[in-house]
């Protein structure tokens, strides 16, 4: 399954508003922590691939909304495994991507050390989810980079799903050709802080 995905900077108050007047579900506000690794047998950079252990957290202090007990962390979080493939594309962030709950993210965390894997960076970031005609909007504050809003459908059917994104990201207001392609990883290594320009 490939994870087809618009991102844009954005201001999210203007963004509130105009969900709004599209009749866009607020689904949840959460928190995430995202540890990237780099690999011991590749560059991670070099080929455009990512790994990460995500801890997720309902910004109202519960468990994740349909987060499963045995993949807490025992705070109320959820603790995910993430692998991302390389962008398939020129015009989106468009990937593929494996991901799975797992019971610890601590113990993930010790195997991928035991096993010369070695945290990258982190990655914080506040995220309002809605759901929009099928669509996942995300708007994302990123720390360090200021905000962001996502526009996401996981399909195998890349060319259609990629299209349906730029719709809604005009229906928003916005230009599908002021899309980031480069992962909020990527941004904070390259020292992209709000009011860059970004490439």
């Amino acid at each position: 399954m490939y994870e087809v995905e618009v991102k844009l900077r954005a201001d999210h108050a203007t963004l509130r508003d105009r969900l709004d007047e599209l009749g866009a579900t607020r689904e949840r506000a959460i928190e995430q922590v995202d540890r990237y690794y780099d690999a011991p047998h590749r560059d991670f950079a070099a080929t455009d691939e990512a790994l990460r252990i995500r801890r997720v957290r309902r910004r109202d202090g519960e468990a994740t909304a349909g987060a499963d007990r045995r993949h807490g962390e025992g705070d109320g979080a959820e603790a995910r495994v993430t692998y991302k493939g390389p962008l398939v594309d020129d015009a989106s962030k468009t990937r593929l991507e494996h991901e799975t709950g797992v019971e610890d993210g601590e113990t993930v965390a010790d195997i991928l050390d035991a096993l010369g894997f070695s945290p990258a960076a982190t990655v914080e970031k506040h995220r309002e989810v809605y759901a929009l005609d099928g669509l996942t909007v995300v708007l994302d504050d990123v720390a360090d980079l200021g905000e962001f809003v996502e526009v996401e459908l996981e399909s195998e059917d890349v060319d259609t799903a990629r299209e349906r994104c730029f719709e809604a990201v005009r229906a928003l207001g916005l230009d599908p050709d002021d899309g980031i392609r480069t992962s909020y990883l990527g941004l904070l290594l390259d020292g992209d802080a709000p009011g860059d320009s970004p490439e």
